[in-house]
């Protein structure tokens, strides 16, 4: 079967390889679509210090049910429609033990600490299948993502009350979005290109800054009463945008780190201290979040313009350079194996 691998840094190409047998237990899956993550891409350029390479990228997965073997219960049959949770949990670890799965001390994601599903068939446990036969395919390969955006407004605490900063309006900033508005806050989205704030606007953001054309500062005490946002979501991973949200938050705020900085960040400590803030990491995603997304699309029609391009597995390289030198304007970039 046909597999993208990326072999080193720079280098991407379609190979060879067997198809899987599924075991007792297991699922096989013809995939669809399979998504580039903001994770595959910097594995791509050398800069994900949690991959294990050479690698098969992929967790954002649509897929159809090719098999099932013993074990797996009847309502999961050949043919119907799914994605998958793409990582795992030991059950021991004290993530595991304290019902935070998503965070386990020793999760492998696939297509990070193992191959992913960019290739035309994988076979998983039948616990980690998630089918929605009332979801297209192009929808099934966006709930993965959207999930982890709203899993970090789990992560905040987000109410009707509050006034949110998501900072960053990619897939996973573009997630908190969807469900901080969906959870009755007001939504300011900040980003650095125009579309993507139009989009954010389209998806519940009350109000947009354009980071670079605005002075965010100036801009924030306006639309807070001088206040600062009671909540801001880091979904960029930058030593500015962590700084921005220590730096803007409300006091006695939330702050709910998603990215993670490719370099050290300095902090005015001061701010932890005096605003008593409450800092937060937001790893993946619980099976409530894939759930609550599957939810929201079934009841809303999701942009179409949430994927940006569709490559197929040949053009992996391509499209993973192109991305390397467009960030500012991808959402979302799939490759297509049917």
């Amino acid at each position: 079967m046909k597999a993208v691998k990326i072999s080193a840094v720079g280098q991407a190409a379609l190979e060879e390889k067997e198809r899987p047998a599924a075991q007792p237990g297991e699922v096989l899956l013809k995939v669809i679509f399979a998504g580039f993550c903001g994770s595959d891409l910097n594995t791509y350029l050398g800069m994900n210090p949690m991959v294990r390479m050479p690698v098969i990228p992929g967790h954002e997965i649509s897929a159809v049910v090719e098999q099932v073997t013993e074990g797996v219960p009847a309502n999961i049959r050949v043919g119907m429609h799914c994605t998958v949770n793409p990582y795992t949990s030991c059950g021991n670890c004290p993530s595991c033990r304290n019902g935070r799965p998503n965070a386990c001390q020793f999760n492998q994601t696939l297509g990070v600490q193992r191959d992913g599903a960019m290739c035309e068939f994988i076979a998983v446990p039948w616990q980690k299948v998630i089918t929605a036969d009332n979801l297209n395919a192009r929808e099934l390969v966006l709930v993965e993502p959207l999930s982890v955006g709203f899993h970090a407004v789990a992560r905040g605490a987000v109410t009707d009350l509050d006034v949110v900063m998501v900072i960053g309006c990619g897939m996973i900033g573009t997630g908190a979005i969807i469900r901080a508005a969906q959870r009755g806050a007001r939504v300011i989205a900040v980003d650095l290109d125009h579309q993507k704030l139009e989009l954010a606007k389209q998806l519940g953001a009350s109000d947009t800054i354009h980071s670079t054309e605005e002075d965010l500062h100036t801009r924030l005490m306006e639309l807070t009463g001088g206040m600062g946002p009671d909540v801001v979501i880091e979904a960029v991973g930058s030593p500015a945008t962590y700084r921005m949200a220590i730096d803007e938050v409300a006091f006695t705020g939330r702050v709910v780190c998603i990215g993670y900085a490719k370099s050290e960040v300095s902090f005015e400590t001061k701010y932890f201290v005096s605003k008593e803030l409450d800092i937060r990491g937001s790893r993946n995603a619980l099976p409530e979040d894939f759930r609550a997304v599957i939810a929201y699309i079934r009841r809303n029609q999701l942009p179409a313009s949430l994927i940006t391009a569709v490559y197929p597995p040949e053009e992996a390289d391509k499209a993973l350079l192109y991305w390397s030198e467009n960030r500012d304007k991808v959402l979302k970039i799939i490759l297509a194996f049917e």
